[in-house]
């Protein structure tokens, strides 16, 4: 597992110790840290800088946040994932806080800062690093010291049992659980329609509003599931890659039979993610043509087919067609959406609130030119159309929620309400 920091330092743009904090006997001095980075970062050649380096026996681990940077030290076997881990949810948990998290925001809260550092990490082990928990016990507001004997009562629960990432007495009157389902799309696709790359970003979005200390049980159907307890399903089944949990959900379960079981943090959090690499055909499939290319004028066709289901629609969508740079006076022809042209991309914009599935639509676009063409204006047929759009209710992969239980000691029914949203991520399809 390793070691986590030995100690945190928020040094400022010039390299300067702000606050730090040691946690073990091996933490460099705050003058010794800031010397160092700045001769090794701040000075150094763009190309010789990192974000682990070693001097003298001690690792540093640094991230940037506005105009701070913070710096994990360790001078044994540290894990350096854990630590940028930490780095970057202290980075959250300030900003919780102060609202910015900048330079001025940590110099007018330094009692408040220090009793975050010493709550969230334990010689060097990250402990409570959640919000909602520290929030219980630590007021930004009052800034107050308690005495040692109130110190015990004020300590919430969560933070001395497994789930401190929820606290005890959490009430609603209506207890329900929403599920997202997001998945975006990459996609590069060649002008003869062959798909170069294809690749499934997929993300579980969960907002909980449950009393108590609720237990989920999350279904999918999943291919290594199906696999491991012999079952058959009736539809597609899919084999899920890179797969990461929030750390509520008990992964020594999951390793052993597949089942995604969990305390849910309450409110909103990022239940798991994953991804598919796997052969996709373009949902929108666009395709250009210049039918005159001449030194005064251009005209180009453009079509754009869904190749999606008839029931489904996407939403919002828009496609981006490369124009030269010196294009003028555009002029537009199309049954459907709107059509602008922007000259900062370089770019038609062709707009369409709604797009069907098994529908074609067709644009055809007009500009002229300057007499005197310009060295590169047939570039702008190397330059690949971009897609902008979301789907409801549908996803490439064919993920499916089988079920989510919701189980409390006191009985009481939730409603669940799942959603599936399909969007764009770098989705492109080449011109030539």
């Amino acid at each position: 597992m390793g070691y986590g920091p030995s100690g945190v330092y928020i040094l400022d743009m010039k390299g300067k110790t702000i606050i730090h904090r040691a946690y073990r006997r091996d933490a460099p001095a705050s003058t010794t840290v800031s010397d160092r980075f700045t001769r090794l970062v701040l000075e150094a050649e763009e190309e010789n800088i990192k974000p682990v380096f070693l001097h003298n026996d001690i690792n540093y681990m640094w991230i940037r946040y506005n105009n701070l940077f913070i710096v994990g030290t360790s001078a044994l076997n540290a894990n350096a994932m854990m630590v940028f881990a930490f780095l970057y949810k202290l980075a959250e948990v300030l900003t919780h806080y102060f609202r910015e998290l900048e330079e001025e925001s940590i110099k007018d809260n330094f009692v408040v800062t220090y009793e975050l550092l010493d709550e969230m990490i334990d010689n060097g082990y990250p402990q409570t690093t959640e919000y909602k928990v520290l929030r219980e016990y630590i007021k930004s507001e009052s800034h107050r010291l308690q005495q040692e004997e109130e110190q015990q009562a004020v300590v919430p629960i969560s933070v001395s049992n497994a789930v401190s990432w929820r606290s005890e007495g959490i009430k609603y009157k209506k207890n329900e659980v929403f599920l997202d389902v997001i998945e975006r799309l990459n996609l590069l696709v060649a002008s003869n329609g062959n798909v170069l790359r294809s690749e499934i970003l997929g993300v579980l979005k969960m907002r909980t509003l449950l009393s108590g200390m609720p237990e989920l049980k999350l279904g999918l159907n999943d291919k290594l599931l199906f696999e491991a307890t012999g079952r058959q399903t009736r539809g597609k089944a899919i084999e899920l890659e890179d797969i990461k949990f929030h750390q509520c959900v008990r992964l020594a379960r999951f390793e052993n039979d597949r089942t995604i079981s969990f305390i849910p943090p309450d409110g909103e959090f990022e239940l798991m993610s994953y991804r598919l690499n796997t052969h996709v055909k373009p949902l929108i499939w666009v395709e250009s043509r210049v039918e005159h290319l001449s030194s005064s004028k251009l005209e180009l066709v453009v079509k754009a087919k869904s190749q999606f289901k008839t029931r489904s629609i996407a939403n919002n969508v828009q496609i981006l067609i490369p124009v030269p740079n010196d294009a003028a006076s555009p002029n537009f022809k199309t049954t459907i959406g709107l059509v602008k042209y922007d000259p900062t991309q370089d770019s038609i914009v062709w707009t369409l609130k709604q797009f069907q599935g098994q529908k074609e639509y067709m644009l055809r676009a007009s500009f002229t030119l300057p007499s005197v063409a310009s060295e590169d204006r047939n570039r702008f047929q190397k330059i690949p159309i971009r897609l902008i759009f979301e789907i409801p209710y549908f996803t490439v992969s064919g993920i499916q929620v089988r079920y989510l239980k919701i189980i409390e000691k006191s009985g009481y029914q939730a409603l669940p309400w799942v959603r599936y949203i399909t969007q764009n991520g770098d989705y492109q399809i080449r011109m030539l």
